[in-house]
């Protein structure tokens, strides 16, 4: 039927472009859409445009913000010693909800991938680099998620940053919480070997 009233087969296409929706929640997005009242649609609208015109980059961590510099870097309740590097910005929020971080971040917004022509040049690689011109700068925490891509990215940003004279680490991946160890892969079992601490 959306496909005999061109608007409607418009909207679930664009709804289909977003990640991880696919043809029937972009349906049920767009009859939801359609159900709303002209006002509720405005404003809906409108927010989209508002946030894509004012949100940014920070001009330190290159993560969103709506001001020249984000809250964590203008903190200076921060430890500025200590740099996470995540892929992106969810990644920030992710482990600020732990409340276990006290650093300042560094968001790559991609990370290398040759498969789909992504280089260092793609991404922010060079920024990170710029950064650690600061004497205060000990340690880097490379965040990327445990993929081929994520420890590609990990190992060519240390490869730069340890003639430096900085700490660079990686996260420890292990086991998670609530699993038995028979499912556990390989690859999962050695990370969670190697990361083991004293307890």
């Amino acid at each position: 039927m959306a496909q005999n009233i061109p608007p409607l087969a418009r909207l679930i296409e664009q709804f289909e472009r977003l990640p991880g929706i696919g043809r029937k929640s972009a349906q049920r997005l767009a009859y939801y859409i359609l159900n709303m009242s002209e006002e509720e649609a405005k404003t809906f609208s409108q927010n989209i445009l508002f946030a894509h015109a004012n949100i940014k980059h920070c001009g330190v961590c290159c993560d969103l913000t709506d001001r020249d510099i984000c809250t964590i870097c203008s903190s200076n309740s921060r430890d500025k010693g200590l740099i996470c590097v995540v892929e992106d910005s969810k990644d920030v929020a992710a482990i600020e909800r732990t409340h276990e971080y006290s650093g300042i971040y560094h968001v790559l917004h991609g990370v290398i991938s040759p498969m789909n022509s992504i280089g260092p040049g793609d991404i922010k690689v060079k920024e990170l680099i710029e950064r650690l011109s600061d004497d205060n700068i000990r340690e880097i925490i490379m965040a990327t998620n445990p993929t081929v891509e994520g420890e590609a990215t990990a190992m060519y940003i240390s490869r730069l940053i340890k003639p430096m004279g900085i700490t660079v680490s990686r996260l420890a991946y292990g086991v998670p919480v609530g699993s038995d160890l028979e499912y556990a892969d390989e690859v999962t079992l050695s990370r969670a070997l190697e990361g083991r601490k004293e307890i």
